[in-house]
């Protein structure tokens, strides 16, 4: 199995990320979203490279077959994280593709690392700008909202995520737009991370500000959001990241829910084929530090 060392722990433990890599070309990264792991990205990850690109994804630290560290769930450590990805595998001109939570590790990455080696930008589903409701973004989500969440997750943490799936994609009484079956893979697959990593990154996404992060976005980017979202509401997210990046590529799913990446997989497949191979006009030179 292929891993990148990230660090070590508090404890001086390496913290090693497991990753695939498929296919040759321009290489595209996949971030996937809580509380899963790499595997989200299956669909995306068997057909891009079909045409000519690199796709590298890889599990967050504390989920799928990455380590599960203690700490460092932060997003200053997790697009540090990024960064020694790209570094490790020397990727250039990458277009990183951040879903959910990804999305966050993308704008990050982007104003903490100045854009280093990436040429494009794709946000699907994304926590930005800023999903916490305060003084100051009076459009954000409810905290007692976030707050239940950890509750249930202490609580009974299968249970909520059973739960959590079907809201994910959308599951009610008259709508199936997924199969029991995978809703069960995807039970599989956040029960195996880690319990602390879990709820650690459930504060991270909620209660971090990416405002000025996103302000910091000079290259081409993708923003692609179901109207439908009732995890993370297209009002708090998708359509104020839009207002955050004006020249942004706005695309929205009429009727779509979170999970989009597998309930609409053929459409964003086409949509983010259609962004990463779309010329540059002027490519945005970046150092590779």
């Amino acid at each position: 199995m292929s891993y990148i060392k990230a660090g070590t722990d508090r404890a001086g433990h390496p913290v090693n990320l497991y990753y695939q890599d498929w296919g040759q070309g321009d290489p595209v990264v996949l971030i996937h979203g809580w509380p899963l792991s790499h595997e989200m990205w299956d669909y995306q990850m068997t057909e891009l490279p079909k045409h000519n690109l690199r796709c590298i994804a890889y599990d967050r630290r504390g989920f799928g077959k990455s380590s599960k560290p203690w700490a460092g769930y932060d997003y200053d450590t997790l697009a540090d994280d990024l960064k020694a990805v790209l570094d490790e595998l020397d990727l250039q001109n990458v277009t990183l593709v951040g879903f959910s939570m990804g999305g966050g590790e993308v704008a990050r990455y982007m104003s903490r690392h100045g854009g280093a080696r990436v040429a494009k930008v794709a946000f699907i589903s994304a926590v930005t700008p800023y999903l916490l409701k305060t003084n100051d973004n009076p459009d954000g989500v409810d905290k007692d909202v976030f707050d239940e969440i950890i509750t249930n997750l202490n609580k009974d943490r299968a249970d909520f995520l059973q739960t959590f799936g079907k809201q994910f994609y959308g599951v009610n009484l008259i709508s199936h737009p997924v199969s029991q079956a995978h809703l069960d893979g995807d039970f599989m697959r956040a029960y195996l991370a880690s319990p602390k990593a879990t709820i650690d990154c459930a504060h991270a996404f909620a209660e971090t500000d990416f405002r000025d992060d996103l302000a910091t976005i000079n290259v081409p980017a993708l923003i692609v959001h179901g109207d439908s979202d009732k995890t993370v509401p297209i009002e708090a997210s998708g359509e104020r990241t839009a207002q955050a990046l004006p020249t942004a590529h706005y695309i929205v799913y009429d009727g779509a829910p979170h999970g989009l990446f597998f309930t609409e997989k053929d459409r964003l497949t086409r949509d983010l084929l259609e962004f990463i191979q779309q010329p540059v006009s002027v490519r945005t030179s970046s150092p590779t530090y």
